[in-house]
């Protein structure tokens, strides 16, 4: 059992549950002028960032990658902002772009990109799934914006590390099949009350408070599966936990101006999903009668990793 602790102790020292940048560009004609934002902590382990990000994205329109110029980063009270501008071999109408700066940032990093031409304007989300995407300047139809909101909230769900242990953490939790459907709805509910407060709160919560709140979600449900195997009211427990991961959500909501109900949907059927995964995997484990004693040991790997990760981000 000693290599599972080595794997899982190091894996909160290279994730984060919150990894976003933003950027503008705005075109003009056969020149464009982008900036990107990030927060200063997302850079801290790239090397030579000033160089790196714009190195790792760009733009084509006319079958032409623009040529990039007056390029600058600097620091602005805590946050990386980094300008360049661009030429184009002609007058720009649509654009290709490619994002990847999750290669050189975490593998979660989701990249919120907004484009400007004249009084038309375009949105892209870039992820480690989605690196390249084209922007035609035009209203996307509704089912385009269906599609695309749900996607984006099915890959927010399942693709963070935080989000994953947790439900790992919440099946586990679970002591009967009844109890595991009432944990998923309590989870499911405060997210979406989450998001639905969120937008009230006049000071909205730090990425990093949030993301050091989710590791310790993680260490608190792991510590009432070991030391609280009886407890009841469980699936409160669970509801209040679930707010700090609906946090992290409205933060994404807020930057991409997507709408609540199809994206949220997007993050219910992933966890569902997850969940089941997860619950039927322990189920076929389980018949194993060694398997049966590693309920507490997991556990107690979940609630390590949920402590290192929690002190990892509060003192960062």
């Amino acid at each position: 059992m000693k290599w599972l602790w080595c794997l899982a102790v190091p894996l909160p020292l290279a994730a984060h549950m919150v990894s976003m940048s933003t950027g503008e560009l705005k075109v003009d004609g056969s020149r464009a002028h982008y900036e990107l934002r990030i927060p200063m902590y997302e850079v801290a382990h790239v090397r030579e960032p000033e160089h790196t990000l714009l190195d790792h994205i760009r733009f084509k329109s006319g079958g032409a990658w623009g040529m990039p110029s007056a390029q600058v980063c600097k620091d602005e009270q805590g946050t990386y902002v980094c300008t360049a501008d661009y030429q184009f071999p002609a007058p720009v109408d649509e654009l290709q772009v490619e994002c990847t700066f999750s290669s050189v940032t975490v593998p979660n990093h989701v990249h919120l990109l907004r484009a400007y031409l004249g009084d038309k304007t375009d949105q892209a989300v870039f992820d480690l799934s989605f690196t390249t995407v084209e922007m035609r300047f035009r209203p996307p139809t509704v089912w385009e914006t269906t599609v695309q909101e749900l996607a984006a909230g099915f890959m927010r769900a399942a693709g963070g590390l935080a989000p994953l242990l947790f439900l790992a953490s919440l099946v586990l939790a679970a002591r009967s099949r009844r109890e595991l459907v009432k944990l998923t709805v309590a989870f499911l509910g405060a997210e979406c009350l989450a998001c639905a407060i969120a937008p009230r709160i006049s000071s909205p919560l730090s990425p990093r408070f949030i993301e050091a709140a989710a590791a310790l979600t993680i260490a608190y449900l792991a510590f009432e599966i070991i030391l609280l195997p009886n407890s009841g009211l469980r699936w409160l427990v669970v509801g209040v936990l679930g707010l700090f991961h609906g946090a992290y959500f409205s933060i994404f909501l807020a930057q991409s101006g997507y709408h609540a109900v199809t994206f949220l949907c997007g993050v219910a059927t992933a966890e569902v999903l997850l969940i089941v995964a997860f619950a039927l995997a322990l189920r076929q484990l389980s018949r194993l009668a060694w398997m049966r004693r590693m309920v507490p040991v997991a556990a107690t790997m979940l609630l390590t990793v949920g402590l290192v990760w929690f002190f990892v981000r509060s003192i960062k």
